[in-house]
């Protein structure tokens, strides 16, 4: 079972190798120090960037590497403010660190961590990363100013060197005299976009890693007298109630069983070993009966208890002796079918634990490994490894918990993965959502006053609560505002109780709330005889960029009007920053599914770091979305859905409808994308079917063949 060891360092991506001289400040915020300790030939000055004397320039990332790209991401913003070569960068992911908490995430969530969720990453790290980048840059300038005795301010940096009048020199040749200096308080930030690395298309860095399979996840992870252990758990709420530990033991490799009231566990030579015995086993479990999980949804929305969310102008007064239109549009709960069970290593070195896992809550993880290892949290390391799905699965804590318990019983290092069937069965599923919308128009063509009570179940604050050990808050959806001009606003929301656990799904809430409002609009249109675009601009006065993103997507689709026989559809979204318009070609095939051919999408991202993410991003989401309104839900039992064989939402390339993407310019702070796909694809799906066939498909996934 030797292998490899295996440790922070030995994640790095890109860049060449060799050892360098830490040259890094940490300018957000100083006073609190560096996570940096110096090892052979380092000094340490801060928490970001790192140069070594063979010229490579590492990045200590504070977000995880989900497959968004978000270590290229940050890795190019400091590039281009250092002035550094992209050929010589490297990322290595940052070690504990309050600092590096997400300030977007506590902002909106109120809690203070290290959290990769929400398309939050540039947005909330740009702006330290560029001020660390340039004071690291005035520090090579002033070393290379003092050699060459001129004026630090007539030096500047490009392609890691520092240039003066013709002259050059190396960041590795003047890194130890930079490292030296003493860091100016404040450096002054190139010009937005003035660097020659930002906005442009650079290859991943960890493209190659992951070419060549070199790129290491936490299932990949090998140590000296390592074990592997495999898992069975208990529902929500369930109890271990029995199993047969004679059974297991004719298992050829089984080392051992351990149970404990949530879950059995074996532990084995391999993890085929592992696996087998538990299933010669046979645990048994209690667990909740989940019953009809849409219908106590739509029982909690007809007679639930409502909180006001939101709330302008006078509803009532303006729909007085009127009689606004209505409809209700649901969300089923959807899993996130990960290609990545969660996995996690656990090692005790004495008084010690170490902990490699695939995290998007490194710090919230770490302080599970603590308490589930009775130790202080300053005697736990773990190692956030790349996660193998960027949908939001990797939120749960527990594969990292029984891990330190298998861990701390057989005292040898244990390797835990959950088999696909566990992993599906315990899914925290994207929540049920189902919302009545009502509005009435007005004489002149617009919305004159707009309702939506909404019922459903928190998901990335579910998330974020489990993680701590807390109850979730109550169901206060975000996004649940349109974004048209409308005078008479009400929002209210039903906290409703379900036997099932949610958590975060990529779009999260702002993605489920667009289904119902895109779908929403354009029924009004409909209803008006009016052309569904032409609609939606003229009340998007208060948002014109997503207007123009719509506009775009539209005329470069080429938008027929969406009358009736069209089998064209449109959706627009604001989220994160960043505002998408989406054309939708589709139709309802002879055998009663539904085929989309074509997307056009539009989006206003404001600055953009590197367009090639950005559409590998609206690419992933607008296919993710499709999957997920297409694959049938899941039913539950006992609390759990039930696993079914992985597959895509497509069977064939063939099947992948044809993409476009359209990038609008924009010199606007960056905005979040990863959320954008899955915003507009169902009620741009929705919007086409109804044009086409008029039926309208209101509950999400589809199925044309339900009754209406």
């Amino acid at each position: 079972m030797a292998g490899p060891a295996v440790d922070r360092r030995t994640l790095l991506i890109g860049g060449g190798a060799g050892a360098g001289l830490i040259v890094a400040f940490f300018a957000w915020p100083r006073r609190e120090g560096s996570p940096l300790r110096p090892g052979r030939r380092e000094a340490v000055f801060g928490a970001f960037l790192k140069i070594g004397v063979d010229g490579r320039v590492t990045l200590a990332a504070p977000q995880v590497e989900t497959g968004q790209g978000i270590w290229t991401g940050l890795a190019q913003i400091a590039a281009d403010e250092l002035g550094a070569a992209w050929e010589s960068m490297a990322v290595e992911p940052a070690p504990h660190f309050d600092a590096y908490a997400n300030r977007l995430i506590a902002h909106d969530y109120g809690v203070t961590s290290r959290i990769t969720a929400g398309s939050s990453s540039v947005r909330a790290f740009e702006q330290p990363l560029r001020e660390s980048a340039a004071i690291a840059r005035a520090m090579l300038c002033a070393a290379a100013a003092a050699k060459w005795s001129v004026s630090a301010a007539e030096c500047d940096t490009d392609g890691g060197f520092v240039t003066h009048e013709g002259k050059r020199l190396a960041f590795g040749e003047i890194a130890a005299e930079a490292s030296a200096i003493v860091p100016p308080d404040m450096a002054q930030l190139r010009a937005a976009g003035s660097g020659k690395l930002a906005g442009e298309p650079l290859p991943r860095l960890d493209l190659p890693a992951k070419s060549d399979g070199t790129l290491r996840f936490a299932g990949d992870v090998r140590l000296p007298r390592m074990i592997l252990a495999s898992v069975r758990m208990a529902p929500p709420g369930g109890r271990l109630t029995g199993f047969s530990r004679a059974a297991a033991k004719g298992q050829p490799g089984l080392i051992d069983l351990v149970a404990r009231d949530e879950w059995l566990a074996a532990l084995g030579e391999t993890w085929w070993a592992a696996d087998q015995a538990l299933a010669r086993a046979l645990p048994r479990f209690t667990g909740p009966a989940t019953g009809d999980v849409m219908g106590i949804l739509g029982e909690a929305l007809a007679g639930g208890d409502s909180t006001r969310l939101f709330e302008r102008g006078d509803y009532e007064g303006a729909t007085e002796d009127s009689r606004p239109l209505a409809a209700t549009y649901s969300l089923a709960p959807v899993p996130h079918h990960s290609m990545e069970a969660p996995a996690a290593v656990a090692r005790f070195t004495g008084d010690r634990l170490e902990i490699w896992a695939g995290t998007q809550i490194p710090d919230l993880a770490r302080a599970a490994a603590a308490k589930a290892a009775g130790i202080s949290e300053k005697d736990v390391a773990l190692y956030a490894m790349p996660v193998g799905d960027g949908s939001g699965s990797a939120f749960d804590t527990r594969a990292i918990e029984m891990a330190v318990e298998l861990a701390r019983h057989v005292k040898r290092p244990v390797s835990l993965s959950l088999p696909p069937a566990t992993a599906q069965n315990q899914d925290s599923v994207r929540p049920p959502m189902m919302a009545k919308l009502a509005a009435l128009p007005a004489p002149n063509g617009t919305i004159a006053a707009w309702s939506a009570r909404v019922a459903g179940m928190p998901g990335l604050e579910a998330s974020l609560a489990r993680a701590q050990g807390k109850q979730p808050p109550s169901f206060a959806p975000h996004g649940a505002t349109p974004p048209y001009g409308i005078a008479n606003i009400r929002i209210s929301a039903v906290d409703a109780e379900l036997p099932i656990r949610t958590g975060y799904m990529r779009g999260g809430d702002e993605a489920m709330m667009a289904f119902a409002t895109e779908s929403f609009v354009d029924e009004l249109a409909r209803a008006l005889h009016a052309e569904p675009l032409a609609f939606r601009i003229g009340q998007l006065g208060g948002s014109p960029r997503l207007a123009q993103a719509i506009s775009t997507a539209a005329a470069i689709g080429g938008w027929d009007g969406g009358a009736p026989g069209s089998s064209m559809g449109l959706a627009c979204a604001s989220l994160c920053g960043s505002h998408i318009g989406l054309l939708t070609e589709a139709t309802i095939g002879a055998d009663q599914a539904i085929k989309v051919s074509r997307l056009v999408a539009a989006v206003d991202a404001g600055r953009i770091v590197n367009p090639n993410l950005v559409r590998q991003q609206i690419e992933g989401g607008l296919l993710a979305a499709l999957a997920a309104a297409t694959i049938p839900a899941p039913e539950f039992v006992a609390g759990m859905p039930r696993a079914v064989p992985m597959r895509a939402g497509y069977e064939r390339l063939r099947d992948v409808p044809k993409i476009e993407i359209e990038l609008i310019q924009s010199n606007d702070e960056p905005g979040g994308v990863s959320g954008l796909g899955m915003a507009v694809l169902a009620p741009a799906v929705a919007n086409a079917i109804a044009a086409g066939t008029g039926r309208r498909l209101r509950n999400l996934p589809f199925d044309p063949m339900a009754a209406p």
